[in-house]
């Protein structure tokens, strides 16, 4: 399979955009597939969104997101791993075996109870994804996110979790935005040979214009981004290649234009 068969639009990316209206820009351009987000899913509903993706012939290479396991109490503890159960029930419908958990972050300052809380979550859903056949991908974020949104900060802690499951039940997503700084990122690929469900390019601007909304395109900052690709494939991994990209100018573009952008660059840096 060629790199540009293995091309992903993640929906972020077109953060404008309907899902609707992401699949037929990606049919347009020629992106064979997508990475769905629930809360786009949510506006047009599950039905509606697999007549989409067949008319236009996609396939979908992830669910985004499952996860935020921590929470102030019991009550909406269990919320959350029931709409994970949603989640699981949705990937399964777009025809994806793949829900990227985004763990969660923290609570009551306690960043050891939050990991308890997130390991704990994972093995309470697996029992139902095992039976949808949706694989749980743990994404690692950078550790300026640990307060809110993922108290999984490294690669390494990620296969340690994923390695108490079956390689084909719990992996982990590589985000290059996330794991670019880590001095022990090849180890730590090599370590999660078998287990790696995803793999999500953009770069890291200098200096970044913000923490949640400044993502660059590949090739405008300054993550050897191709040398991360060439290591994961190493491990055996020749899945999609999603874009992840969240940054506001590039929201404001229009669609096709980012679509078009995209390709390129990723041709030139991947």
């Amino acid at each position: 399979m060629s790199r540009l068969q293995r091309l992903s639009l993640n929906q972020i990316t077109t953060e404008k955009w309907s899902l609707s209206e992401a699949a037929e820009g990606c049919a347009r351009a020629d992106v064979p597939y997508i990475a769905i987000w629930r809360h786009k899913l949510a506006d047009i509903g599950l039905q509606k969104a697999k007549t989409v993706i067949k008319d236009t012939g996609l396939k979908v290479s992830s669910l985004c997101r499952g996860g935020m396991f921590p929470a102030a109490d019991a009550l909406e503890r269990q919320r959350r791993l029931d709409d994970n159960r949603r989640a699981i029930e949705e990937a399964a419908e777009l025809g994806t075996d793949t829900l990227v958990l985004v763990c969660g972050g923290l609570y009551d300052k306690n960043i050891d109870v939050a990991r308890q809380w997130v390991e704990e979550g994972i093995a309470q859903i697996l029992p139902y994804a095992k039976e949808h056949h949706v694989r749980l991908g743990i994404e690692p974020l950078h550790p300026m996110y640990a307060a809110e949104r993922s108290v999984i900060v490294s690669l390494k802690h990620a296969n340690e979790i994923a390695e108490k499951y079956q390689p084909h039940e719990v992996g982990v997503v590589i985000d290059v935005f996330h794991v670019w700084w880590d001095p022990d990122l090849d180890a730590q690929i090599k370590r999660a040979k078998g287990r790696i469900y995803g793999f999500h390019v953009s770069d890291w601007l200098v200096p970044l214009p913000d923490i949640l909304l400044g993502r660059g395109m590949m090739g405008d900052g300054i993550i050897d981004i191709r040398k991360i690709r060439i290591a994961v494939e190493q491990t055996g991994y020749g899945g999609p290649i999603e874009v992840e990209i969240f940054n506001q100018k590039i929201w404001d573009q229009p669609g096709d234009v980012t679509l078009a952008m995209m390709k390129e660059r990723y041709m030139e840096t991947c």
